[in-house]
């Protein structure tokens, strides 16, 4: 890289910083850049993330469910119980911890800007590392809760309720609920860059109107079915067909084709542009 590309490159990054309202260019290069940084990292280092997330994320479970159990039976103590599974997204989100959902756009901006045979696999090799991880590290928080005393008997009746939402709807509808839902948080990824100090409040937001609508999402939705299956109410091929399957296909096209692909559409010709200058550099 010549000493102007270094120089431009500073000044992006910086204007990323100091810009109240960056334009959609300059979040598309920001984001893109952490996407590169992403598929980049050790597939261990990803691993130990990812796991980390799935397991913060029995808090989206554990928040609602104490609310839920001490919480008078109203309308309007289902907004307060829905803001609860927020938790496990802030902490996982402002720890930079790996989520699989988030992946659904960061690392696809680098893909749609390269679009090389190289990209796609090491895309490939994150999501594969990021899901296996969030999953099985669901499943381990799940178990926990099952088979603990922890939390009194009313708190487990709120468990169980709250994660029959994941498996309540028909197969097709899941999946129209999960592309909503990966919608919304790949908007979040999208938006964050812009926020500043706001971060937690845009993150508590969009994942609030997650849980309130009751959509589906892969990871914290993974933790409410297991919950279920240790509890011997579903069983595993009840997980995979009723929850797994339609859900990652609502989230990854909600997150890819709905806010990736349309997003770089907007900065399409810019990012053309900036390839030629880098070209002739």
């Amino acid at each position: 890289m010549s000493r102007r590309d270094e120089a431009e490159k500073r000044e992006d990054e910086e204007s990323v910083a100091a810009l109240g309202r960056p334009d959609a260019f300059v979040l598309h290069e920001a984001i893109r850049r952490e996407g590169d940084e992403e598929l980049r990292r050790h597939g261990g280092a990803l691993l130990i993330s990812a796991i980390a997330a799935g397991l913060t994320m029995g808090f989206s479970l554990i928040v609602p469910g104490v609310l839920k159990a001490h919480l008078p039976e109203a309308p309007w103590s289902e907004l307060i119980t829905s803001m609860g599974y927020a938790t496990g997204f802030l902490i996982v989100v402002l720890g930079r911890q790996q989520l699989f959902t988030e992946n659904t756009l960061t690392p696809i901006l680098p893909l749609l800007h390269d679009r090389n045979l190289t990209t796609l696999w090491r895309v490939l090799r994150l999501w594969g590392i990021v899901l296996a991880g969030n999953v099985a590290a669901t499943a381990m928080i799940a178990a926990v809760l099952v088979s603990s005393d922890a939390f009194e008997p009313q708190v487990h009746e709120a468990f169980a309720k709250i994660s029959q939402h994941a498996v309540a709807a028909a197969f097709t509808t899941t999946v129209i609920k999960a592309v909503f839902a990966g919608w919304l948080i790949a908007l979040m990824v999208w938006v964050l860059p812009a926020t500043g100090a706001a971060a937690p409040f845009i993150i508590i937001l969009f994942t609030w109107l997650v849980s309130m609508c009751g959509l589906s999402h892969i990871v914290a939705g993974s933790v409410d079915t297991f919950y279920l299956v240790f509890s011997g109410d579903l069983t595993m091929a009840d997980y995979v067909w009723r929850f797994f399957v339609p859900t990652l296909i609502g989230n990854v096209f909600g997150g890819t084709a709905l806010v990736a692909v349309l997003n770089y559409g907007q900065v399409a010709t810019e990012v053309e542009e900036q390839k030629a200058n880098d070209g002739e550099g």
